[in-house]
């Protein structure tokens, strides 16, 4: 099992999100936020979901239409299944950015895409 946030992470979670069955109208580029990362150097990932299929990969993006953000000790939380994400924002611990509207439009075929990152988790 690969560190958290370490680049051999972000490939399982890559792997992962291949495998997904995602619904082939689905269009969104989240980003993930991590300032205070491992060794105080910020980690940032994206999402990205479009024509059916899925990935992940190192870095920002300008096409994101979210962007997630949180310390370490939340994104860790998060992760552990510890604290959920709602949570974490209703307590100040997680910020979004971005434009959410696309994000609440899609919540329908997001859900159908489940959890696909649970096998990295474990």
């Amino acid at each position: 099992m690969a560190g958290f946030l370490t680049d051999q992470w972000l490939d399982e979670l890559h792997v992962a999100a291949q495998q997904a069955k995602v619904p082939a109208e689905l269009r969104l580029v989240v980003q993930q936020v991590i300032p205070d990362g491992p060794d105080g150097v910020e980690v940032a990932y994206v999402i990205e979901v479009d024509g059916g299929a899925m990935g992940v990969r190192r870095g920002r993006s300008d096409q994101a239409e979210v962007t997630f953000t949180q310390d370490l000790a939340t994104a860790w939380a998060i992760h552990r299944g510890e604290l959920s994400a709602q949570a974490a924002f209703m307590g100040g611990r997680l910020r979004l950015g971005g434009d959410l509207r696309p994000v609440i439009g899609r919540a329908g075929a997001l859900a159908a895409i489940a959890d696909v990152f649970a096998g990295v988790r474990a």
